[in-house]
């Protein structure tokens, strides 16, 4: 009778899982495609010159914190505890955990934030030592620097006020948060840039605003919940302190990705001027899927992994895992595909215009296929972490990404010299498969994840729908099309025809080969 039960709910919360995984992938694809437009105001104000380079370092530093610290270490360590007190302890207890992390963090956070804005010459110094040899461009970094890095402390606490609405089912409104920095970053691109004496001064401000707005939009919803308690220091709570011992080492096991790209802008920074611009374009474009469906899945998972690990139910974990990638593999493995074949079209299609040159349309496009190749990698990274975390198992994350990172370490040595700025994004896809492997292993041989049944049929159809959605594009791409010579409603037109041509192909024949519901079931 348990049996017969226990398949409605299975159905249940499969179902459940998918529509809130859609309700994130939704609301995250429209803040990435508004990303995409930000980029495009950016290269097209900013062009690849010496100062794009200074803003986009400058932005990149306390993006490179936000995801080690606030979206990496934190997350993964406060939401299995939270999810812990809701099950085990009392409304009041949550609200006491939330008053005393709100107001730990926040002061942890304005004490980093002063020192490196004090500091902001020896940051740039250490993060992009390639700029010490022109004098103006270092200043001119660090005075970016300090107007940006105090959006390190606005998105941390926003982080924070999502990892409570996550814990609580509320999944949109984090997803939907970031519109608001591309929408910031857009207006002071193309309103305030334009007529400042400088650009790149007027966007870093649109950074720091973009920071407050989104945190500020936040609060309401906490406040809904009655989840919004006066901030206390609360060094000493139970609570905190598990936070505190189980995100030393994630800052390591979650994050060691960020770390390999900063170690890129960091060799960059030694090579010709706009290298730093080029691989921060092929970046943004290979985290356009890693952020609409990979971070999406994991959101999700993560608290329902801990919710069964805190109930002591581990068949659920495992089901739960594999189901994850299942469905990540059947969106990961195609689009790391189109990536690598429409680097070029797609890098013209949306950066093309004002001070960006044909050059940077082809140097771009070269790293995006590099990072393409490890598309995949970073995406199951994404998933398979809050495996390990939700267990609060924080040792062997931090085991395998020390591997990983000095692997990377290693092969950017090893290929920055006869590739360049490309061998820098090769190096981090080969560790990003190293990283991915040794995760998954060690959760397969501890019988965290074990294969369903599905997986000899996905890999069918996996194999056919990705030899169709090549060969569509491999046709289109034959046409002979120069891309840089187009209009930009021509390159739209066409690219449109393209995706939409090659999704068609792959989604009919998957269908075809098999695909049903079943196969995305727990």
């Amino acid at each position: 009778m348990s049996e017969i039960n226990s398949t409605p709910d299975k159905s249940r919360k499969s179902l459940s899982l998918l529509r809130s995984g859609i309700l994130v992938s939704i609301c995250t694809f429209l803040s990435r495609i508004l990303g995409l437009v930000r980029d495009a105001a950016l290269a097209y104000v900013l062009g690849a010159s010496g100062s794009a380079d200074a803003f986009y370092v400058a932005f990149k530093i306390p993006n490179f914190f936000r995801r080690l610290f606030a979206e990496g270490a934190f997350a993964q360590a406060f939401v299995p505890v939270l999810s812990d007190y809701r099950i085990n302890e009392g409304k009041g207890e949550v609200r006491a955990l939330v008053a005393a992390v709100s107001g730990s963090l926040a002061l942890v956070l304005l004490c980093v934030t002063v020192v490196f804005m004090v500091c902001a010459p020896w940051v740039v110094y250490i993060f992009a030592p390639g700029f010490a040899a022109d004098g103006s461009q270092s200043v001119l970094t660090a005075d970016l620097l300090v107007i940006t890095f105090p959006y390190l402390l606005f998105i941390s606490l926003t982080a924070l006020a999502g990892g409570i609405l996550n814990a609580h089912g509320e999944y949109a409104v984090p997803a939907i948060t970031p519109i608001f920095l591309n929408l910031s970053l857009i207006v002071a691109t193309l309103y305030f840039a334009r007529s400042a004496a400088q650009a790149e001064v007027a966007v870093a401000w649109g950074v720091f605003f973009a920071g407050l707005i989104q945190l500020m939009f936040q609060v309401p919803f906490l406040a809904r919940l009655r989840l919004l308690p006066m901030p206390t220091l609360g060094f000493r709570h139970p609570g905190v302190k598990r936070i505190l011992l189980l995100m030393g080492p994630a800052l390591f096991g979650v994050s060691v990705s960020q770390i390999n790209l900063l170690l890129d802008t960091v060799l960059a920074s030694f090579l010709q001027t706009g290298s730093i611009t080029w691989l921060y374009l092929s970046d943004r474009l290979y985290e356009l899927p890693l952020g609409i469906f990979a971070i999406a899945i994991s959101t999700v998972i993560l608290p329902s992994l801990s919710r069964s690990f805190a109930g002591g139910e581990a068949g659920g974990f495992s089901k739960t895992l594999d189901w994850a990638l299942r469905l990540l593999l059947l969106i990961a493995i195609p689009s790391a595909l189109a990536l690598f074949m429409l680097a070029e079209p797609l890098i013209a299609t949306i950066f093309y215009r004002g001070e960006l040159t044909v050059n940077d349309v082809e140097k771009a496009a070269q790293s995006l296929q590099a990072y393409s190749l490890g598309l995949v990698f970073m995406m199951l990274i994404k998933v398979l972490a809050p495996g390990y975390y939700a267990r609060q198992d924080t040792k062997t994350p931090v085991r395998i990404g020390i591997i990983a990172m000095a692997s990377n370490m290693v092969l950017n040595l090893i290929l920055v010299w006869p590739l360049g700025h490309v061998g820098l994004a090769l190096a981090t896809s080969l560790s990003a498969g190293l990283n991915a492997f040794l995760l998954w292993r060690g959760l397969y041989k501890q019988g965290h994840h074990v294969f369903s049944p599905e997986w000899r049929k996905l890999m069918r159809i996996l194999l056919c729908a990705t030899l169709a959605l090549g060969g569509c594009l491999y046709f289109y791409l034959q046409q002979g099309w120069q891309w840089t010579q187009m209009s930009d409603l021509y390159r739209v037109g066409y690219i449109l025809l393209i995706v939409v041509s090659g999704v068609s192909a792959y989604g009919f024949v998957a269908v075809a080969a098999g695909l049903r519901p079943s196969i995305l079931k727990l």
